[in-house]
């Protein structure tokens, strides 16, 4: 079918997934083939697609699309993360607007409104990655608090408990106010912010001495327990054993020592709160200090804080170092910048809290998922990232895994009295009664006995089972899919969450199975604007990706995203590249419309020049097919992507359709037009993973082709042997058609009229193709002419064209005589360097030989150039 004149994305995008959906040509099987198995990182179900995402799936896109084309049975798992602290924000922000205070409801009627948010919002992402191209197998679409996915994340912590791994405890959290849950160290972001530095002034008990003690929190000091200083601090040591008062407070608490506290920094004596400082607590455990919390979950101050109670925190720090200055308690307050946690979801400040909370002890685990990154039995692609992980995991502590929080998987630990120890863990409550009836002795327990534990666990404890959970893996540890898709291959994913989860993965993958959840892991770049600013909704630098896709079709953006995202670096967003991209598709687009308007015919035969064509292009294919199979090798995907882009636009489009195009109005070989078509049909199977939609489009133009011929399940060719002999003197060829292409550009001559060269060479390997795509008349070999000419170098060949009659010779002498006086100058710089013992000597020898190369091509050049003046 004639192909319309221009390229419409839109239409061909809807058609061709469609009509890959219609013939489940994205869903596997367990069969026969060699699996090849991706899991997506599940995004936010609050998510809507940017940039990150769009640079993460389509990589994951163009490994599964390959993978497929190269005889594997490619799976590509789907789903969502419920994401506990964004969920849960949105649907009390959505119930706040409705009148509804989450207090107010209980957990069963919350829980309810928050399934009704996921029905109707959850799916958006999904749908948008489909315009993108992503060919998921959406079949097996999961999402983290389904029931079968619930129950895994419980059954794994049971067992962990079981084994003595996971425990509760009394620890220093972080809180976050905004979200009233605590949070993990690694989803706490330090910022610097301006702040002030309070010297306050605690007085000895008995006497009107004081001592200095400089905070950034003053707001704290109603949860002063002591006074810390350090036993080798001689300022101090006469004051051993006494007790200070606590400004405004009035309550005296003992001056403690301990070596922690640095005498050089600051006055050399620290206010200790034990409820508020992660440090100060651990000095409190030492010395059994009492444990006073004067801040709520609100981040607002409560009864202990006397008559500030119910007045925000920050607030208070104004108000008390107003109130100190005017008691003659405060010293001094200096600006100063400090480094402040911020929660990473809400970007609320953290307040560090005491709380109950559950545990998991990471040092058993940690060490064989740190052994098998460090021996490659996981590779980092970048390897860069090796030591990032190694760092972290040799200094891991334990996870706290416990939030307070109503949506996500809730603790299966149950209550059964006052005391401390008085709960059992369980899958269910069912189970949990007989045990807890056997730990209390009492066989009169009954279900209503129990209260479940309230808070839920943290989502990573849910996606850390990923890989496992999405073939039911823990219920169902030998179901034919887990023994054949498990352990997957590739994971692709952004560095900064190679602890919250690629660290945790491999640790559950050989805790729960034994071997790794995956062989690979392509770490992405963060997608930054060109101010290097990371691409953020609050910062308003970050594209749409649907209206992206709009503008310049899926294959357009996602050749312009891949074309500047090396793995591991930052990718910085320009949409010129999208442009780019939708051009590269015009340029295909037009170039089968050109082959597809040729006039075919029998009784033409191919000429040399075509026959040497299609030798080349033939080698130049299998040539570049093995490099792009040595970058995807290598993970190098980008790198593979401008292989095949340059094979289609320089190697294909500029050079071969040239070569065996037919004159205006003659037809061609219909052998030629054959093997032409065979050409661009291995390009589209080379493409289609990086433009799905432009070359299924194309493919199923070129013939009528039936569902199990469809481009997206055709096997890719795996190359072939080439000659490097052909590639040489193919590529001979083009610097002597490129020559002669320069002299008529530089004087102006049409590429119509034909030229004649002289050469002191004895041949020329593709002698009729470099005279059919240089327009040259006749080669005299092994000949010099006397006229004036246009000379120039192609290795050790010299190849003159005599200029023509139209030519200006004065002005033509003058050019000349210029171009040697250049030279010239040129050459005395060069071999100025290389008199220079001392930068021969010193200087690495690539960049001596490569002055010396300079000199070398400046003399010759100089004496072409002679020659000619002579002539002129």
């Amino acid at each position: 079918m004639q192909l319309s004149e221009k390229y419409s994305p839109k239409e061909t995008e809807q058609k061709w997934y469609a009509y890959w959906l219609e013939n489940n040509y994205f869903h596997s099987e367990p069969n026969e083939k060699p699996p090849y198995t991706i899991v997506i990182p599940p995004p936010n179900v609050t998510g809507i697609l940017h940039m990150g995402h769009m640079l993460n799936n389509t990589i994951q896109d163009v490994l599964v699309r390959r993978a497929r084309m190269q005889g594997f049975n490619a799976c590509w798992v789907p789903g969502t993360d419920h994401a506990s602290i964004a969920t849960e924000a949105k649907v009390v922000a959505k119930l706040k607007e409705e009148g509804i205070n989450k207090a107010d409801i209980s957990r069963e009627e919350f829980l309810k409104h928050a399934w009704e948010w996921t029905d109707t919002y959850g799916g958006t992402i999904l749908e948008q990655l489909k315009k993108l191209g992503c060919s998921c197998d959406w079949q097996r679409t999961r999402f983290t608090m389904e029931p079968k996915m619930s129950q895994q994340v419980i059954k794994s912590f049971v067992d962990l408990y079981n084994k003595g791994l996971i425990y509760r405890g009394y620890r220093m959290v972080n809180w976050d106010p905004e979200a009233k849950t605590n949070i993990s160290d690694e989803e706490v972001i330090f910022k610097e912010q301006n702040g002030k530095l309070y010297y306050l002034k605690y007085k000895v008990e008995g006497s009107e001495e004081y001592i200095s003690v400089a905070t950034t929190r003053p707001e704290t000091i109603f949860g002063d327990t002591a006074v810390c200083i350090n036993p080798q601090d001689e300022r101090y040591s006469h004051l051993k054993g006494k007790n200070v008062i606590v400004p405004i407070v009035g309550r005296a608490v003992p001056l403690v020592e301990d070596e922690y506290v640095d005498i050089a920094f600051g006055t050399g004596a620290l206010k200790i709160t034990p409820a508020h400082d992660i440090n100060d607590y651990e000095i409190g455990q030492k010395y059994q200090l009492q444990v006073i919390d004067s801040i709520d979950e609100d981040g607002n101050m409560n009864a202990h804080a006397l008559h500030y109670a119910g007045k925000n925190r920050f607030q208070v720090r104004k108000l008390i170092a107003k109130e100190l200055d005017e008691n003659g308690l405060l010293l001094k307050a200096e600006d100063y910048i400090n480094k402040v946690g911020t929660s990473e979801r809400t970007g609320a400040i953290i307040e560090p809290k005491i709380s109950v909370q559950w545990f998991l002890k990471m040092s058993e685990i940690a060490k064989p998922a740190l052994d098998v990154v460090i021996n490659d039995e996981v590779k980092f692609h970048p390897e860069k990232f090796k030591n990032t992980y190694k760092y972290w995991m040799e200094n891991i502590r334990d996870w706290n895994i416990s939030r307070q929080l109503w949506w996500g998987q809730q603790i299966p630990a149950y209550f059964f009295g006052e005391g401390e120890n008085d709960f059992v863990v369980a899958e269910t409550i069912e189970e949990a009664l007989e045990l807890a009836k056997e730990k209390s002795k009492n066989p009169n327990l009954n279900m209503s006995d129990l209260r479940q534990d309230q808070d839920a666990l943290d989502t990573w404890f849910s996606s850390w089972l990923w890989p496992m959970s999405v073939f039911d893996g823990l219920i169902d540890p030998e179901n034919e899919d887990i023994n054949y898709y498990y352990p997957t291959s590739d994971l692709v994913t952004g560095p900064d969450i190679i602890f919250f989860w690629v660290a945790r993965m491999i640790m559950a993958g050989i805790e729960y199975r034994k071997e790794v959840p995956f062989k690979n892991v392509y770490f992405t770049g963060i997608v930054r604007d060109k101010q290097r600013r990371k691409m953020s909704k609050s910062l308003g630098n970050s594209p749409d990706p649907i209206e992206l896709i709009e503008k310049y079709g899926a294959d357009g953006v996602r050749v312009g995203i891949l074309l500047s995202s090396a793995a591991g670096n930052d990718l910085l967003f320009d949409e010129e590249l999208m442009l780019q991209g939708r051009n590269f598709a015009t340029k295909i687009w037009n170039a089968y419309r050109l082959i597809q308007g040729w006039n075919k015919d029998q009784n033409v035969k191919p000429n040399k020049s075509d026959a040497q064509a299609i030798e080349w292009f033939g080698q130049q294919m299998n040539k570049t097919i093995t490099e792009i199979a040595d970058q995807f090798e290598k993970f190098r995907i980008s790198d593979a992507l401008h292989l095949v882009y340059k094979l289609v636009w320089d190697d294909f489009c500029a050079w071969y359709l040239e070569a065996v195009k037919p004159a205006f109005g003659q037809p061609v070989s219909q052998e030629v037009y054959d093997q032409t078509i065979a050409y661009f049909e291995e390009l589209m199977k080379l493409l289609h993973p990086f433009m799905p939609f432009l070359s299924e489009e194309l493919w199923q133009n070129i013939t009528p082709r039936n569902a199990d011929n469809a481009l997206v399940i055709t096997q890719q060719s795996k190359g072939g042997d080439f000659s490097k002999e052909v590639l040489n003197n193919f590529d001979l060829a083009k610097d002597i058609i490129s020559g002669v292409r320069n002299y008529r550009q530089s004087k102006g001559i049409s590429p119509r009229e034909s030229v004649e060269i002289f050469t002191n060479a004895e041949h020329f390997e593709n002698e009729d193709l470099v005279k059919k795509l240089a327009n040259i008349s006749d080669i005299h070999y092994a000949q010099k002419t006397d006229k004036p000419s246009f000379t120039f170098l192609i290795g050790s060949s010299e190849i003159s064209i005599p200029l023509s009659e139209n030519l200006d010779l004065s002005e033509e002498k003058t050019k000349t005589e210029d171009e040697i006086k250049y030279l010239k100058g040129f050459l005395i710089s060069v071999d100025k360097k290389l008199s220079n013992e001392k930068f021969v000597a010193n200087a690495k020898p690539e960049i001596v030989e490569a002055e010396r190369k300079k000199q070398r091509d400046a003399q010759e050049k100089i004496a072409l150039l002679e020659a000619k003046l002579k002539t002129l």
